[in-house]
């Protein structure tokens, strides 16, 4: 009587099977993202002073939303379940609002503002090292930001009114970006497949500092358009 037929070795995946796991991975990360600011929005919509305030923040909530259920598909279509990579990622971002808590309307709008860019400018960056499938991704999600420029005027105008406003607003703004990179460096340190495939090479710890340099300089550009910095 012959043995049983022993199970075949699971092939070795591919260059293309790796990079697609790696992008699943990115994406779960981005979805768990959207999730932490959608549910930020709504808590710290509780701040706004007025309707035409509490309506601009429910806009960028929705738009956070529209992210979501992109990056969603894209995660799904990957094997990976949508609701086990927030699990998974969610803390991070916790961590980050939860230490980047406003105390004041016009905090809650430097954030609103500054996250909304930051979101665009790591989309930007990341996509420009993402394959060609992955890049058209991102662009749709980018089509769907910029509901933010409310803020910026509602603090430009603050600030006119009050100029000594300015120095502890800025303050505020530097704390948010050391904070936002401080937790994507942890993001980028757990998941090396991630790391692997946005900096690739031998050069990829200049990849990595020139990608958040980038992120800092346009940081700078947009706390000069409120009036700070």
């Amino acid at each position: 009587m012959s043995s049983p037929t022993a199970s075949p070795e699971p092939l070795p995946a591919t260059p293309d099977d790796e990079e697609d796991r790696a992008v699943g991975k990115l994406f779960a990360v981005l979805l768990a993202g959207e999730y932490a600011a959608f549910y930020r929005l709504i808590d710290e919509s509780s701040m706004a002073p007025d309707i035409p305030s509490g309506i601009a923040i429910a806009r960028m909530a929705a738009s956070e939303i529209a992210h979501f259920e992109l990056l969603a598909e894209q995660v799904s279509r990957r094997g990976l379940d949508p609701a086990e990579s927030v699990e998974r990622y969610r803390a991070v971002f916790d961590q980050y609002h939860r230490a980047t808590t406003p105390r004041t309307w016009l905090e809650a709008l430097v954030k609103a503002y500054v996250g909304d860019g930051l979101a665009a400018d790591f989309y930007t960056e990341l996509s420009e090292m993402m394959p060609p499938v992955a890049q058209q991704v991102v662009a749709q999600v980018m089509a769907e930001t910029g509901n933010s420029q409310f803020a910026r005027e509602q603090v430009k105008a603050a600030i006119a009114a009050d100029p000594a406003l300015r120095s502890p607003l800025t303050l505020w703004g530097r704390r948010l970006l050391g904070e936002a990179v401080t937790h994507a460096q942890w993001v980028l340190a757990a998941e090396e497949g991630v790391t692997d495939l946005l900096f690739s090479g031998a050069t990829s710890l200049n990849g990595v500092a020139d990608f958040f340099d980038s992120i800092t300089a346009r940081h700078a550009e947009r706390m000069s358009d409120m009036g700070l910095g």
